[in-house]
């Protein structure tokens, strides 16, 4: 059998690491970039290649990539669980420095301000988590919660700790919002009830409600943009 042809016998204008010092890391394909971070091969495959199974692995969809478990990365003869965990905490990094974003810089004035921020953090957790935006009074964020984690299918959200911990915030103003792992951004009839009877409890302690916003990898739906609120 013809051995493979590592990455250090390669061209060195083809190798990736050198390719993205001289050329500059948006010229890498995400095969080369994975390549970059699990650094060596084995007898069969190069770097790159581990990379593009990965890919394959992930249908070449860099959001399911982000929703591999470090065990299911781990699977591809290798990579192991030290390559896997590498890349999972690559993947988070962006995760994150894409989600903070808007904390410091954007006034919420509209659905679409906090869009990004919730589905950054939410559209690819495999369980349904129900969390919460805390407003001043400038419509700016002052702090971000999960406050209640389920399964597939739900969770559940007591309006009670929600309405402490706005207080707890100086909240003026909450943002409610949850994922939904299966894509489906219709909500069901116990989203909408929870709404209301948020929305209610809230204005007694005398902070508003500006929106509940489900989220997925198919985009979000606002309560607030659809009228309920």
């Amino acid at each position: 059998m013809e051995s493979r042809k590592s990455i250090r016998q390669w061209a060195i204008e083809d190798r990736p690491r050198e390719k993205l010092i001289r050329l500059g890391v948006e010229q890498l394909s995400a095969s080369e970039l994975l390549g970059i971070l699990l650094q060596t091969g084995n007898r069969q495959k190069s770097a790159v290649e581990l990379g593009m199974q990965l890919l394959e692995m992930a249908k070449q969809n860099l959001q399911e990539l982000g929703r591999l478990n470090p065990r299911e990365i781990a699977a591809i003869s290798g990579i192991g669980h030290a390559k896997a965990a590498l890349i999972c905490a690559a993947l988070e990094l962006g995760r994150r420095r894409h989600a903070s974003l808007p904390l410091d810089k954007k006034q919420v004035t509209s659905s679409a301000d906090i869009a990004q921020f919730l589905q950054v953090r939410l559209q690819d957790l495999r369980h349904e988590v129900f969390a919460v935006l805390f407003l001043n009074r400038a419509n700016r964020i002052n702090h971000f919660e999960i406050v209640s984690e389920g399964g597939i299918t739900g969770t559940v959200a007591d309006p009670r700790i929600i309405l402490k911990k706005a207080l707890e915030q100086n909240a003026v103003s909450i943002i409610v919002c949850h994922n939904h792992p299966s894509g489906n951004l219709r909500p069901s009839r116990a989203d909408e009830l929870l709404t209301q009877k948020l929305k209610e409890a809230a204005l007694l302690l005398d902070i508003t409600m500006l929106d509940h916003i489900i989220v997925s990898d198919q985009g979000y739906y606002s309560f607030a943009d659809e009228g309920y609120i």
